[in-house]
């Protein structure tokens, strides 16, 4: 199994011996390699990302700055994110796009940010990995005007509609399935797991939030990946392992990761 998604942050688990523990259980758990997101926990994340993903020969990662960070998006701090991205040890520029829900930072300096890292993902011919919360389609029509979708684009964490997952993947985009499928309230998001074209899904935990049943109300980390894959396989009528040979090949593909 592949998680394509988790923040593996030392200040979350203990610093680094504790996220050491983290890959160690994820890898007990069958999970072979993990995708950590240099954003989400300020500025420094990519930094402390990479410092992971250097570590242990299973981890990748990613470099980017979330909405929330936004206003710290100097010229700067930029053009640093930027040349972090030539390490081989990462693979795609995010998570970045839109908040609107939390409104962290102010919106024009949220679409500055995702415009700017946009831009500089063409320039350097990398995926991007895409947050995008109560922004009625106005992150789709960025990517449509910035013309992202030539470098591979990734809603991860998706609970959105199938209309619009259709509109994602029509565009080239792939869709990945974090463990709220696995809630009672789940709603569309089963309608979603079940019609995302198979060579479009990716799984993730998005640790250390949104655990999935059985062990919701814990911590999040990327060994409980396996109780999302078996729930969008139990969704999708297909076994387990089954549906790991497709999301593992699509991870694979869409990271151009080796």
């Amino acid at each position: 199994m592949i998680d394509s998604h988790c923040h593996l942050d030392p200040g979350v688990y203990g610093g680094d011996d504790g996220v050491d523990a983290v890959v160690a259980r994820a890898r007990a758990a069958g999970v072979s390699r993990m995708l950590a997101v240099g954003s989400g926990y300020g500025f420094a994340s990519a930094q402390r990302a990479l410092d992971v993903a250097r570590r242990h020969p299973e981890v990748r990662c990613s470099v980017g700055l979330h909405p929330h960070d936004a206003k710290d998006a100097t010229e700067a701090a930029l053009a640093e994110l930027f040349a972090m991205s030539a390490a081989p040890e990462v693979l795609a520029l995010g998570e970045m796009g839109l908040d609107f829900h939390y409104d962290s930072s102010p919106r024009d300096e949220q679409r500055a940010a995702f415009r700017a890292q946009l831009r500089a993902a063409r320039e350097l011919n990398l995926p991007v990995i895409i947050h995008d919360r109560e922004t009625e389609g106005e992150t789709l029509r960025i990517l449509d005007e910035e013309r992202a979708w030539s470098t591979g684009v990734l809603y991860h964490c998706y609970t959105g509609s199938a209309a619009q997952m259709a509109e994602i993947v029509a565009r080239g985009g792939y869709i990945s399935i974090p463990g709220i499928v696995t809630f009672k309230n789940a709603g569309d998001m089963h309608e979603v797991a079940r019609a995302t074209p198979a060579d479009r899904l990716l799984i993730e935990t998005d640790s250390p939030f949104l655990t999935p049943v059985p062990h919701r109300g814990k911590r999040n980390e990327p060994a409980f990946v396996a109780f999302t894959l078996a729930k969008v396989a139990e969704l999708r009528g297909v076994t387990p392992a089954a549906l790991d040979g497709i999301t593992t090949e699509n991870t694979l593909r869409f990271f151009r990761w080796t």
